[in-house]
């Protein structure tokens, strides 16, 4: 009997998964959940959800930071 799924299973660092629960709890979901949330939107954005470079942005300065706040959600 096919039920259309499969099992994946990946090896990663056991800190990172700890902080990943952690986290992930503090959202209500698991590690197993946000994995199908992550393969959803990668079949509905065919692609990545996030940007994959090679070379980092530049950072903002605080004040930067603060003005680009500002200007997307208004003053605090």
């Amino acid at each position: 009997m096919n039920s259309g799924t499969t099992v994946f299973s990946n090896r990663v660092p056991a800190r990172r998964l700890r902080w990943a629960k952690r986290i992930l709890g503090q959202l209500g979901i698991s590690p197993e959940e946000a994995v199908r949330m992550l393969l959803a939107q990668i079949e509905l954005r065919n692609g990545l959800p996030f940007d994959v470079r090679l070379a980092p942005g530049s950072l903002l300065s605080p004040d930067e930071q603060a003005a680009a706040w500002t200007e997307a959600l208004g003053a605090y």
